[in-house]
């Protein structure tokens, strides 16, 4: 490790962080990758075909379209 990466900064009194780490944030990853990859997982032909027509009368792409969905919460 580098000098520079131990030292504390200017101003630092080498006291401890002020903020305790969060014990939970390795879980909350998992679970947001394992939704995230549910969410973009390939829908069955019907409503991808569905999907990719209303982007078209939209004028969206078939991802920006998805991706407003999975945002609102509802169909555009």
């Amino acid at each position: 490790m580098s000098r520079e990466a131990a030292a504390p900064g200017l101003g630092h009194n080498g006291g401890p962080p002020l903020e305790d780490p969060d014990p939970d944030a390795g879980y909350r990853a998992y679970v947001w990758r394992r939704a995230h990859r549910k969410a973009w997982k390939t829908p069955p032909p019907e409503i991808a075909l569905r999907r990719l027509a209303r982007a078209e009368e939209l004028g969206m792409s078939y991802k920006a379209y998805t991706l407003e969905i999975l945002e609102r919460g509802r169909y555009l």
